[in-house]
């Protein structure tokens, strides 16, 4: 049966209802909602079509989130994000593109990122050697948006190495030379990361190892003749934000995104239950042609997709940083995957550095700067335990957006301690407000924005007590 054929035709066969029939959503591993029990799909099959547009949507929205970022990175050449084409290192800036918390560069760790093409062929990363004392990282997150593999301080060490990075169709032998080999489900993968900025007059030093970065192509670093290139590809536009939730050519996207992702084993009865609906890797539905009742059943499934992505992130009471991570860390949780992409699609695995946000103040009252006063104290001697460093900084909402100050200062971290005032018992106060505060209280001002803000912590590679809530962040304390 032709995969273009109206979907709604699909649905009056019994081939199809008894795929659906034999593979219901209740019989996979991910966590999600069983189809309710009893159904006659024979007689009712628009129930059964919801609960897999329900399984597709959580599926697909983090490959959607990823996608829409990789295409503002390397594929969108008008764009004011674009910052090169696939296989090629860019310095500077935001860690991940259209992500407003990924500011990093503010926070002491100037930016290297990249879309790897693996299709062809693996590609190398040559890391050089860094000092003992400086902290760099480098992320790699697949198409699906599992962290799969980290390059950095904390994973690999600072003795410079050269990785290759294979996507899932290479199997060859890995060469001479090759420090580690770090394998990816997709043909497409995310890099991101950064080197720290030990002072304020490291940021030559910095560009200098940025700039012994390199990047090639397997055949490239082994001097060897490159393979065919892989075929042109069609790139669609991303889904603007209002269509992710709620518009049924949510899953031709998904579908074109599949043919980059090879069906994972654990994943088979899911990747059939698509197809069952149409969802196959490089095709697109003929969304024009189905009638209302089949587009209401497809918009209902994203719905309740998204009310279940919705409630495990209210169950964590804002502590996403378990939503990040590989494959085996998550366990085959897909809600997990789908919100940890919507809370912070820039986050990193909780190993590596702790993002915690702010939006309220000790009371549970939103931030606001133009209304009122505030304070964060640090106890002698209660430093956050980090084996890297830490940082603060406050970004203006809509959009977690960094505004100018008067003193263009956007951030407080563990590199400025010896300038700041402590107190008399030896702990520090940081004043966050947007007047300046009197007298020496300026030495620990933090500018907030004129209006409502959040606060974002930065732990870079944690320590233990960090991560078992052995030790949490100091509140937010209003006081005016």
């Amino acid at each position: 049966m032709p995969m273009r054929q109206s979907l709604s035709a699909l649905i009056g066969t019994v081939s199809l209802l008894a795929l659906l029939a034999g593979c219901r959503p209740d019989a996979a591993p991910q966590a999600t909602t069983p189809a309710p029990s009893g159904t006659d799909l024979q007689h009712d099959a628009l129930p059964a079509l919801r609960a897999v547009a329900r399984e597709a949507y959580v599926y697909g929205v983090p490959m959607l989130a990823r996608y829409r970022q990789l295409h503002a990175l390397s594929i969108d050449t008008d764009g004011d994000q674009y910052r090169g084409p696939f296989n090629q290192l860019s310095h500077g800036g935001t860690d991940m593109p259209g992500d407003a918390d990924a500011q990093d560069a503010d926070a002491g760790l100037p930016s290297t990122s990249a879309t790897l093409d693996l299709r062809a062929e693996p590609v190398v990363i040559s890391v050089p050697p860094m000092e003992p004392e400086r902290y760099f990282v480098l992320q790699l997150v697949d198409l699906y948006g599992y962290h799969f593999a980290y390059i950095g301080s904390r994973s690999t060490g600072n003795l410079g190495g050269h990785y290759l990075i294979a996507g899932p169709d290479w199997h060859g032998r890995v060469p001479a030379g090759i420090t580690q080999v770090m394998r990816a489900e997709t043909r497409l993968v995310s890099l991101s990361g950064g080197i720290q900025l030990l002072d304020a007059q490291d940021r030559a030093r910095v560009e200098q190892l940025q700039g012994r970065y390199r990047l090639q192509p397997l055949s490239m670093f082994l001097g060897r003749p490159a393979p065919h290139p892989p075929a042109a590809v069609a790139w669609p536009v991303p889904l603007a934000p209002d269509a992710l939730r709620g518009s049924p050519a949510f899953f031709n996207q998904l579908a074109f995104l599949l043919q980059f992702a090879p069906t994972h084993p654990s994943e088979r009865a899911l990747r059939a239950r698509l197809a069952g609906i149409g969802i196959q890797p490089g095709h697109a539905l003929p969304l024009h042609a189905l009638p209302p009742d089949t587009l209401a059943a497809l918009r209902e499934g994203m719905a309740d997709g998204q009310r279940e992505i919705d409630q495990r992130r209210a169950a964590l009471a804002g502590r996403t940083d378990t939503l990040y991570g590989s494959r085996d860390l998550l366990k085959g949780d897909l809600v997990a995957r789908a919100a940890g992409s919507q809370a912070d699609a820039a986050a990193t695995s909780r190993d590596e550095a702790l993002r915690p946000l702010f939006d309220t103040d000790a009371d549970g009252v939103l931030l606001d700067g133009s209304r009122h006063r505030y304070t964060m104290r640090f106890a002698r001697d209660r430093w956050p335990p980090v084996n890297a460093f830490w940082s603060l900084s406050l970004y203006a909402l809509p959009g977690e957006r960094r505004v100018a100050n008067a003193i263009d200062r956007h951030q407080i971290d563990s590199r400025m301690l010896p300038q700041l005032r402590r107190d008399a018992d030896g702990g520090l106060t940081l004043y966050l407000q947007h007047d300046p505060p009197p007298g020496g209280q300026r030495h620990n001002w933090l500018p907030a924005p004129d209006g409502p803000f959040v606060a974002r912590m930065r732990y870079y590679w944690p320590k233990p007590e960090l991560l078992d809530g052995g030790w949490t962040s100091p509140q937010i304390e209003r006081v005016h």
